[in-house]
């Protein structure tokens, strides 16, 4: 029986990236149209925020579970399960008339999330280590997979807001092709209906493009009791090793800094172009610019870290710098002219470029630390303290005066993020590897020494 090697590491990071922009492309063409399609199609604001709640609910209380799942069943399976889930979440978005229809799209959407948050990367990881040892360098595909995420966000953010209005353009075929689906499609459906296209495009090529060593066949009864305790351990994994609650808990800062940006831009945007329509059209552009940002942030994110010396430096330094961007952001909360708007929107970049820069050296570092066994877990409860604390976060500024004081919620947070990392940490084995696996000095891999 022929053994089949490993992908070599320039392969499977090229694999990688691929499969980041084509899970997350979908997503982006889905964010401008999202709240308008709803809108269209006769709900009110609170129901268009219900059907958000799903969304944010269904991914929070998934989290854990399926990333355990990946663990059990393979990265490519719950990958593949993940796409096939945002299909038909954005084939309900798109053609969904009624309220529960457009609340069950979104809840499916965020079970998608959920199943995507750990697998790609942990098959990534996986597979440079199985070709170049338990040390191979891992920062620079991290960082590139991050920066395909990002880039696919903001394609699709900036072409699902221009196609429903290029098919009002001329001949009107948005008019034409609402006339002749009796109102299932509406110029707006559009972009999600593209992103179906494309999702079954990602579905094709995890199958097809992304190998793993096969696993043991699983049974439900044998899933139902292995889950538990990839999240058990998960879970005492983050409590017991100070650099991976460092991880997690600076994931969780970022979470407070993206949902205090995201919360807040929007309407100061329509503050400062005095409409809600002239301010959608900014914040988009904004958000464009953002996840491009954040992309260069993320290819920024070796070389940071060979200039800082390390990947815990690295974290602080870029940390640092986004919470200082939110300090930017807190100061012009309510001034007017050119000086500090321009401040305002270097503040705004200057957040998405940190955090954009401090990812990959954070996950590496989180990857040096676990074993492939509990990999997808792990990613999964960095995942979970994001969007938790994230949501915290945006419960805690909606009681607090307009104005600066929300802006210095975020900036706090994030800054104490920051500053778990001004101590740095000696490396230790991953549970269950060799004592000698990872080697006691003052650096990140055998790449940095």
């Amino acid at each position: 029986m022929t053994v089949r090697q490993p992908l070599a590491p320039r392969v499977a990071r090229r694999r990688y990236v691929i499969a980041s922009g084509l899970f997350w492309l979908p997503m982006g063409l889905a964010i401008a149209p999202m709240v308008p399609l709803m809108t269209e199609r006769g709900l009110a604001l609170a129901a268009v925020a219900g059907c958000i709640a799903a969304h944010s609910l269904t991914a929070a209380l998934l989290e854990l579970p399926t990333g355990g799942l990946a663990d059990v069943l393979g990265r490519r399976t719950v990958l593949a399960a993940a796409g096939a889930l945002d299909a038909v979440a954005l084939t309900l978005h798109a053609l969904g008339t009624t309220a529960w229809v457009l609340a069950l799209a979104m809840a499916l959407k965020g079970a998608g999330r959920a199943l995507s948050s750990g697998p790609a990367e942990a098959w990534y990881v996986d597979t440079v280590q199985a070709s170049a040892g338990p040390d191979a360098e891992l920062r620079t595909g991290l960082a590139r997979g991050a920066t395909a995420t990002s880039v696919a966000l903001a394609v699709g953010t900036l072409v699902g807001g221009a196609l429903p209005w290029l098919l009002g353009l001329g001949p009107d075929l948005g008019g034409r092709l609402d006339e002749a689906t009796s109102g299932l499609v509406l110029p707006l459906s559009v972009p999600a209906l593209l992103g179906v296209a494309v999702a079954l495009a990602f579905i094709v090529y995890v199958l097809t493009a992304l190998p793993e060593p096969p696993r043991p066949r699983a049974t439900l009864r044998g899933v139902l009791r292995e889950v538990p305790g990839a999240i058990a351990a998960g879970i005492r994994l983050g409590g017991s090793d100070a650099l991976v609650r460092r991880v997690v808990l600076s994931a969780g800062a970022a979470g407070s800094a993206l949902v205090t940006v995201e919360l807040l831009t929007p309407g100061r945007a329509a503050d400062l172009t005095g409409a809600a329509e002239s301010g959608a059209v900014v914040f988009a552009g904004l958000a464009c610019g953002g996840f491009l940002c954040s992309a260069l942030g993320s290819q920024l994110a070796p070389p940071v870290a060979r200039l800082a010396g390390g990947g815990e430096r690295a974290v602080l330094l870029c940390l640092g710098a986004a919470g200082g961007g939110l300090l930017l952001l807190a100061v012009t909360a309510t001034a007017t002219g050119p000086a500090p708007v321009l401040l305002a929107v270097g503040g705004y970049a200057l957040v998405y470029l940190g955090l954009g820069a401090a990812n990959p050296s954070q996950n590496e570092l989180l990857h040096h630390r676990v074993t492939s066994e509990g990999r997808a877990t792990a990613l999964s409860v960095q995942s979970l303290a994001l969007q938790l604390v994230g949501a915290l976060t945006g419960l805690a500024a909606g009681l607090l005066p307009a104005g600066t004081a929300r802006w210095l919620l975020g900036a706090a947070v994030l800054l104490a993020g920051a500053a778990l990392w001004a101590r740095r940490t000696e490396p230790a084995a991953a549970p269950g590897a060799p004592a000698d696996r990872f080697p006691l000095v003052n650096s990140d891999s055998a790449a940095e020494r």
